[in-house]
């Protein structure tokens, strides 16, 4: 006999009357399904225990019960914190040339994006950015001579384009 043996029927017949009930609840539907979803794999996974119940599908309604509860605890934990921070901060405005700049990094791999980083805004040696990402510092002055010159390329364009949208 397989350790999952009939779990699969039992899961088809009660899943959505599980989701169904558990969605009055969190009142959220996709909570729901990831809190009845999370139960299932922690039945799965006792299935051999677990199938010789009474009522299987009671343990996993409860312990889908005990994670939306978790989930609703951890949620006032995270409004309690943001509250004690206060209202967020003001960004100061970007600059175009700014709004231009990081407009172009999202538009590098992000391997591009970490070196250039690391190096030119954190000022870390090429020595020290190899050792925090794991390369070689061969490899870091390589990534940083194709970033460079895809962002002169990406920034020169854009340059263009407010040029002519000007003239």
């Amino acid at each position: 006999m397989s350790r999952s043996e009939g779990f699969d029927e039992f899961y088809q017949a009660t899943y959505g009357r599980l989701v169904g009930q558990l969605y009055p609840i969190t009142g959220n539907l996709p909570e729901a399904e990831e809190v009845v979803q999370e139960a299932f794999v922690r039945a799965l996974a006792r299935w051999d225990h677990i199938r010789a119940y009474d009522a299987p599908e009671a343990w996993v309604r409860r312990v889908a019960l005990n994670l939306a509860s978790n989930e609703r605890r951890r949620a006032r934990s995270r409004l309690a914190a943001l509250a004690r921070l206060g209202p967020k901060l003001q960004e100061p405005p970007m600059s175009a040339q700014a709004a231009a700049l990081v407009q172009a990094l999202r538009r590098l791999p992000p391997s591009h994006r970490q070196v250039l980083v690391l190096h030119h805004a954190l000022d870390l040696p090429v020595s020290e950015v190899a050792r925090q990402l794991g390369l070689t510092p061969g490899t870091v002055r390589g990534r940083l001579f194709r970033a460079r010159a895809r962002l002169r390329d990406l920034l020169s364009i854009k340059a263009e384009e407010v040029d002519s949208s000007h003239g």
